[in-house]
Parts: C-alpha cells; sequence; structure tokens
C-alpha cells in the first residue's frame, strides 16, 4: 500500500482514539436486572459469539467475521431499543498450553494469560462492542468453580420415567443400595476401551484420533480398557432428537445432530450359542431379515469372545484383536476399507430356524452401538455381503426385489434376459450371485411364517412373535454413545471426587473452586496415571480418601459459558435467577436470541451444551429447555490462492496488518462484504482496497484537506434541507440496511450504503443533517469513522449533530412518502445522440415532456437554430428530436 492511500483519511489517529472513549465511558456496558439504571421496558436481545480458545498465534481473519456480523446487529439493536447482552470470553483450557508447558516449563496458566491478554488487544482494536465487565475465562477459579458445581448436579442426578432428571436423593429414599444408585447417576464410572495416546499421556476423542494418531502432535494412539468418567447423555437421546423442531438453526445442522445421535426402530433378538449357557443379544433394524442370518459378527472387544473362542482359533483371534485395538472406532467403521475378520471357531443357533450359525469378530462391529453384536444378513445388507464374499459364507435372500433391480444388478447370472421368472428363481436360490446386497423394502420370502408379508408387517410380525416366544422384544436404539469425560491430562478442571474403600464420593459444595495442585513437571507420567497423581500431599484428601487424578475435558467450560455471561461477578451462584430468566426469557424454546460460529461445532458442541442445559431446566436451575434459539455459522474464508489459510502454505493474513495498513473500519467492512455470511469466500487485499476506498469517499462529504495535509470541515458541508432525490436515495439505504441487518446480509447492506454516498458525493451542496442520519446507518458497520464525522460535525452545526455518542443514538426511521417515485429522469437526445437530460414529473404529459426538452440551452445548442422535423417521446425515458 502507497503512502498516498495512506492519507486517504487519517483513520490510524482516531480509530484508537474512539476506542479509548468507550472505554473509559464503559459505553457497551448492560445492566442486569436489579441494577439502578436497569430499563425493565425495552425488549432485550442475546448475541453470543463462540468464544475463542486463546492460541499463541493470535487471532486470524477468520476470527472477525463472525465477531462483526455479532457486533453490528448488536450495535443495530441497541440503537433500535433493545437492552442488548454482547459478551467475550476464553475457552482457555486445552491441549496446547500443556504441550508447551512440558516443553518450555512454562506454567500453562502464564501462557494462558499472555495468550488473553494478546486476544483482548486485538480484539479492541476491532472496535468491537463487548461488555467486557462480563468477561469470562474458564480457567478462572471463580468460573470453574461452578463448572465443577454443575458436574456435582449431574454427579447427584438420575433419570426418572419420565424422561427428566431428579435427584438422586430420591432414590436413597426408597432405599436403592450404593451399586444401584450408581448405575443410575448421569455422571458414573466405567472401564471403557478408549484412545490412549501415550506420548500425550491422555484419552482423546474420538474425533482427535486421525489416521490412528493424534490430531494434536500426530503421536501414535491405541485402544485399552480404562477406569472412566462418563456422562449419561444417551438418556437424553430422544429429547435431542424432538426438540431440535422449535430452534431456528439451518436444516443442515440439524440433520447433523440427529445422524449423530442415531435413532433406529428394531428388535432386540437372542441367540443361544452352541453347546453353551451363552446367550448372545443383537439389536436389528430388519427384524424381518432373520430367516436371512446366516453368520453372527462381535466386536473385538466383546465380553464372550475370549469363551467363545476355540482352541484353534485362539492365536488368530488374539492377533485380531489387538490389531483392531490400535484402530480408533472412526477407522474402524469407515465404510469404504476392506473388510476383515477372524472365525472364532465356535456357533449360535437362529432362533427362528434352528440352524447353526457361525460366529466371527470383526473390527466394523464396535462395543458402543447396540450390543456389540450383530446377526449378518449379507443378501440384504452392503457390509455383511462384501464380509459374505470375501471369507465365502452363505448368502440367502429373505426379500423378493423387484424385477428392475434384478435386472440391473444381474452380473454373469446364466438366464435369458428377456425371462425375469428365472432371474428370481436364481436369485432365491443364490443371492450371491447377484452384483450387490438388496437393501429396500419388499415382500417376504424364504421366511416361514413371514412369507408374503410386506416389510413393514413382516416387522411387526416378528416383533411379537419374538416377545411371545420369549426371544426378543421390540426396541429403540441409538447410534449416540455415552460422552467419556476424562482427560489425563493436568490443565483441566480438577473433578470434585474423591475415593475411600473402592468407592466414589462427592465432595462438599463448601469446598469448590477445587484448584489443581502448583506442578514443576507437566510431563505424562508415561502410564495411565495422569499427571495429578505427581502432587502426593493434594491427592490425599485425607487419612482414608484420596483425590480423583482425571480432569475434565475442554468441552466442560463451554457447555454453560453462555449462561455465565448472563452474571458474570455472581459469586453465590453461577447465574442470578432474575438475570437467568430476563436474558434467557422471551418465550422460545431457546434463550440466547442468535449465536454465529464455524460449522466444526455442529455436532459435538452444540450437543453437548444442550445436554447440559437440559439437567439444569429439569432440575430447575434454568428457565428454557434449549440454550440456543437461533444458530448461524459463519463460512470459512480462504486465503488469496483459494486455499485453506495455513502457516505451511504462507497465505495467513494476520488482522494486525491489515488494521495497521486500512483501519479496523475497512477489515469490518470488507469481511462483511466478501459476501453472504454462511459462504466459503477467499481472501482479496484488492477488495479490502475497494473498501478503503468506499471510506476515504464517506470521509470527503464532510472533511477536506489543504495542501498542508491538514483536515477541516469542508466547506460544502452546509446546513441546507435535502434534495428529494437525496432524501429518496437515504431513506432507501435506511430501509434496505435495517431490512438486511436483520437478515445478516450485510453485503447488499453495504452495497446500499455505497450507493447513498455517491448520490451525496454528486451533490455540490453537502446537507448537514441528512449526512449525520446517513452516519447512524454506517455506524454498526464502521464505528470509529462514523463517531469521528459525526463529532467534526458537531463542532461547526452542533445543533445537527448527535449528541453524545453516536453509538447510543436511535436507529433512523425511514419515510415511505420520501421512497415514493414522484420524478423520473428523461434523456435528450438531437438526431439519437445523447445532448441532455433532465428530471420531469412522472406524470408529465407528452406535450409537458416535449417543452422540457425543447427548453433545454443544451440541445438548442445542437438543433442549431433549425426547426425540428420529428420529435419522439417516449414517456420515462427519452425525447428524441430529429432536425
Amino acid at each position: 500500500m502507497s503512502s498516498e492511500q495512506r492519507k486517504a483519511f487519517p483513520f490510524s489517529e482516531f480509530e484508537p482514539q474512539w476506542q479509548d472513549v468507550w472505554e473509559a465511558k464503559k459505553a457497551f456496558r448492560t445492566p442486569n436486572p436489579g441494577d439502578a439504571d436497569f430499563d425493565a421496558s425495552k425488549p432485550k436481545y442475546f448475541v453470543l459469539d463462540m468464544f475463542p480458545y486463546p492460541s499463541g498465534a493470535g487471532l486470524h481473519v477468520g476470527h472477525p467475521e463472525g465477531y462483526t456480523a455479532t457486533d453490528i446487529i448488536g450495535r443495530f439493536k441497541k440503537m433500535s431499543g433493545f437492552n442488548v447482552l454482547h459478551p467475550m470470553g476464553w475457552d482457555a483450557f486445552g491441549l496446547p498450553a500443556e504441550q508447551y508447558a512440558i516443553k518450555t516449563g512454562t506454567h500453562p496458566r502464564v501462557t494462558t494469560e499472555k495468550n488473553v491478554a494478546n486476544f483482548t488487544k486485538q480484539l479492541k482494536s476491532l472496535g468491537f462492542a463487548y461488555d467486557w465487565d462480563r468477561e469470562v475465562n474458564t480457567t478462572d477459579p471463580g468460573y470453574f468453580k461452578w463448572t465443577q458445581w454443575i458436574f456435582l448436579k449431574l454427579y447427584n442426578s438420575y433419570v426418572g420415567e419420565d424422561g427428566k432428571a431428579h435427584p438422586i436423593s430420591e432414590l436413597e429414599g426408597k432405599g436403592l443400595s450404593r451399586e444401584e444408585i450408581d448405575a443410575k447417576r448421569l455422571a458414573y464410572v466405567s472401564s471403557a476401551p478408549v484412545n490412549w495416546c501415550p506420548e500425550l499421556g491422555t484419552v482423546l476423542a474420538n474425533e482427535e484420533v486421525v489416521d490412528g494418531k493424534s490430531e494434536v502432535g500426530g503421536f501414535p494412539v491405541e485402544r485399552r480398557p480404562m477406569r472412566q468418567w462418563m456422562l449419561r447423555i444417551t438418556a437424553y437421546a430422544q429429547r435431542l432428537i424432538d426438540e431440535l423442531d422449535g430452534l431456528d438453526w439451518p436444516e443442515s445442522i440439524k440433520l447433523l445432530q440427529r445422524n449423530w445421535i442415531g435413532r433406529s426402530e428394531g428388535a432386540e433378538v437372542k441367540f443361544k450359542v452352541a453347546g453353551s449357557e451363552e446367550t448372545i443379544t443383537v439389536f436389528t433394524t430388519r427384524p424381518d431379515t432373520l430367516f436371512g442370518a446366516t453368520y453372527m459378527v462381535l466386536a473385538p472387544e466383546h465380553r464372550l469372545v475370549d469363551s467363545l473362542v476355540s482352541e484353534e482359533q485362539g492365536t488368530e483371534v488374539e492377533k485380531y484383536r489387538e490389531k483392531a485395538a490400535r484402530k480408533s472406532d472412526l477407522e474402524r467403521t469407515e465404510l469404504a476399507k476392506e473388510k476383515s475378520g477372524v472365525f472364532t471357531g465356535a456357533y449360535a443357533i437362529n432362533p427362528v430356524n434352528g440352524e447353526q450359525i457361525p460366529i466371527w469378530i470383526a473390527d466394523y462391529v464396535l462395543m458402543g452401538y447396540g450390543t456389540g453384536a450383530i446377526m449378518a444378513v449379507p443378501a440384504h445388507d452392503e457390509r455383511d455381503f462384501e464380509f459374505a464374499q470375501k471369507f465365502e459364507l452363505p448368502i440367502r435372500a429373505v426379500l423378493m426385489p423387484s424385477d428392475e433391480w434384478l435386472l440391473a444388478n444381474k452380473g454373469d447370472v446364466p438366464a435369458p434376459e428377456h425371462d425375469v421368472t428365472q432371474f428370481r428363481q436364481v436369485y432365491l436360490q443364490n443371492a450371491g450371485l447377484f452384483g450387490a446386497a438388496h437393501t429396500e423394502v419388499a415382500t417376504a420370502v424364504n421366511s416361514g411364517f413371514l412369507d408374503g408379508l410386506t416389510t413393514p408387517e413382516a416387522k411387526k410380525k416378528i416383533a411379537a412373535w419374538l416377545e411371545e416366544k420369549g426371544l426378543g422384544k421390540g426396541t429403540i436404539n441409538f447410534k449416540l454413545r455415552d460422552w467419556l469425560f476424562s482427560r489425563q491430562r493436568y490443565w483441566g478442571e480438577p473433578f470434585p471426587i474423591v475415593w475411600e474403600d473402592g468407592n466414589h464420593r462427592s465432595i462438599p459444595e463448601s469446598e469448590l473452586p477445587l484448584m489443581p495442585p502448583d506442578l514443576e513437571d507437566f510431563r505424562p507420567t508415561g502410564t495411565p496415571e495422569p499427571p495429578l497423581s505427581k502432587a502426593t500431599d493434594w491427592v490425599q484428601y485425607s487419612a482414608t480418601a484420596k483425590r480423583e487424578l482425571n480432569t475434565m475435558p475442554q468441552w466442560a467450560g463451554s457447555c454453560w459459558y453462555y449462561l455465565r455471561y448472563c452474571d458474570a461477578k455472581n459469586s453465590e451462584r453461577f447465574v442470578g435467577e432474575a438475570a437467568e430468566k430476563y436474558w434467557m426469557g422471551g418465550g422460545k424454546p431457546g434463550g440466547v436470541d442468535l449465536y454465529v460460529g464455524g460449522t466444526e461445532h455442529a455436532v459435538l458442541h452444540l450437543l453437548y451444551a444442550r445436554f447440559w442445559h437440559k439437567v439444569l431446566f429439569d432440575l430447575g436451575y434454568v428457565s428454557t429447555p434449549e440454550p440456543f434459539q437461533r444458530l448461524v455459522n459463519q463460512g470459512l474464508i480462504l486465503g488469496e490462492d483459494g486455499q485453506k489459510m495455513s502457516k505451511s502454505r504462507g497465505n495467513v493474513v494476520n488482522p494486525d496488518d491489515v488494521v495497521r495498513d486500512y483501519g479496523a473500519d475497512s477489515l469490518r467492512l470488507y469481511e462483511m462484504f466478501m459476501g453472504p455470511l454462511e459462504q466459503v469466500k477467499p481472501w482479496s487485499m484488492k477488495g479490502v482496497e475497494g473498501v478503503y476506498r468506499f471510506l476515504a469517499r464517506v470521509w470527503r462529504l464532510v472533511m477536506e484537506v489543504d495542501d498542508e495535509g491538514v483536515w477541516s470541515i469542508s466547506a460544502a458541508l452546509q446546513d441546507v434541507p435535502a434534495s428529494k432525490q437525496l432524501t429518496k436515495a437515504l431513506h432507501e439505504t435506511i430501509k434496505k440496511c435495517g431490512e438486511d441487518i436483520e437478515k445478516l446480509s450485510f453485503n447488499t447492506a453495504i452495497s446500499a450504503m455505497m450507493v447513498c454516498t455517491n448520490a451525496f458525493t454528486g451533490a455540490e451542496v453537502k446537507p448537514a443533517a441528512a449526512i449525520v442520519t446517513f452516519l447512524k446507518v454506517l455506524s454498526p458497520f464502521a464505528p470509529h469513522i462514523a463517531e469521528e464525522l459525526n463529532a467534526r460535525i458537531a463542532s461547526k452545526f452542533p445543533a445537527l449533530a448527535v449528541d453524545g455518542l453516536l453509538s447510543d443514538a436511535t436507529w433512523p426511521k425511514y419515510d415511505p412518502a420520501a421512497l415514493i417515485e414522484d420524478e423520473v429522469e428523461i434523456v435528450f437526445q438531437v438526431n439519437g445522440k445523447l445532448r441532455d437530460k433532465a428530471r420531469v414529473p412522472v406524470q408529465a404529459t407528452k406535450e409537458e415532456i416535449e417543452k422540457i426538452a425543447l427548453a433545454s440551452a443544451r440541445v438548442q445548442e445542437f438543433m442549431e437554430g433549425k426547426p425540428p422535423k420529428k420529435i419522439i417521446v417516449v414517456p420515462g425515458k427519452l425525447v428524441n428530436i430529429v432536425v
């Protein structure tokens, strides 16, 4: 950027000044119910950003995209008479700070505080209207005290028959034993196969494992059983699906959540193990195909594998189990991968026909879904079909496909193409000859008492038969698994739990917050023993009790931070009752009016937060059943090369550089002008220069510069009423921008302001009052320049400018009458060439328009005194005078 361009307007002088003014005056402080300056008559608007993890790299230009969008609508709502809650905070626990501590010996808190300070400086440099008095930090003891408190609510709750959380004391009052109560807690202990990373010294979620290695650092990950804290989110699976309906979320995000939860209706079926007293229970969504089950598959971790495996198959089974243990669940269920498995040497008995079918183990079956065992019907399931073909297992048809399907998948079946009857006969005898599994609904065949029934009829009949015979029952299953809530890390919230005589119990709430111990060595122990085990004095809670050594995952603090924003300084409650009811109220299921963030949190964070919120709602601590009413996901900002920004590609854009060269308002405006908020968009410095030039034109509506480079109020700015054309342009802009902000269509709103600016620029005399009104519209988008120009106008025309801060002004109302088009521009031609133009009344007759054209001095000049041969008038468009 050239030095001449830098002088387009002095943003580097006034932007920091206005940021200081806003901070000194606490311009964006939001009072709470009970505060002296709280106005209960105003409606509320809670606009929320997904708070960032304060990394050492600082902000990149992708962060301000969503933040600018929420800032614009927050400022607009404030100007429109709302009490606006727009806070910011830090999701500050996390593995990167701990890894840095391991490498350098610097305590994670020191690193975190440094990064938070840098993020805060960067955000303030962009002029965001946050109420910094409500800032939260998940690593602050005053915050994680309440994270631990919410965990205790989960620990001391269970889900009753009504599907809602209840205090565990209700079960104690019924005389249930400790074991029975522990089996019902929403927070419970389980020994589960997990993703263990020895190098990081912690368990990783499935999403944190990529190709068998940790997402952070790329270290090998192995599967091993470990004692873990789990949260019983599955108890809320149906509600998490059903209660999406009342939310204003993108349908694509709702679908992602529904698919993640994965509701399936089907039946549980009991298979006896041949020559054993053991029974294997499977869940299937297609019990109508039970007659087609030709083998069974168990997860390698299934509890029965050890007792089922034959001596001949023992070595092979053990090798396979070791190999499967090194894979993540995502790797094991990848549909495109080649199927693998091992025969156990044991057989099960199909309950409907008494046939013995072989029992295999295969890694595509997971313990966490259903029962960890499946009945395989290869003729009618793609995975089972591929497995059966690879290992030459029987493939028996129990559904008759359509003729079209048979012809489309006939492959090399030896039958005349025109004789579909023969294809049917071949299919019934050997479905494996065909090229695919038939998975559609159809009529049952080869199925005994189900023959001739449609799929829905057969499902109903077999479920009733199984229940009558005591061999199974109809049931509903979910793909969603309980939330693995333990991490073997130092930098996280300690669990408020102690262990005594092999049993766990909670510590008193009066002992919260439970602080992590001070450690000098943050390195993993090299064993599943977490780093907290090194703090021997801290671990010993009493003579007979020891503290829980795991810490909570980073998800914990982000599950409820929006509630803390409502009442961030409350030391008596996680959120005050009046504050929660006001800010989370509004008569809709969700309390937050607008939540903006990236699609990378479309499932887990949103699902976890909804789960916690519903538990708190059931227990009476919050007033709405859902946390977030409206959700918008901003699109990714790519580098100028069209690739995702990364250091390795060298295409990362630092917002500090843009602010230095073009100003914060230019960055804000460009990020909104790039295109629709939800779209993926490439960065362009030429685009930044374009909006920078637009702001320079706005600056010159009010200011002019002398030869010495000194700016002063423009002589063209006067206390005069705006012309009819300027008034119309201004009120069109007010209307358009107000509507577009509500729709989050910020790019089209900016386009409208550019058109309006061009109209003002073309006027010889600039009407000061009208320009002040325009600055009110510009203010949410480019607050620094709007405040500065309003203050400059006030120095010459104090009665016309906003007294005080422009951000406190009222959003202007457009005048519908000003939008009515009562004049139209007519082009005047002489012999077909444009010579002049003028605005004439819409209702003018042809004769009146003709007179106006002939009266034009420019037209007369080109007529050269000659009488017109012909005058053509096209109403509303042109007059052509032929001479």
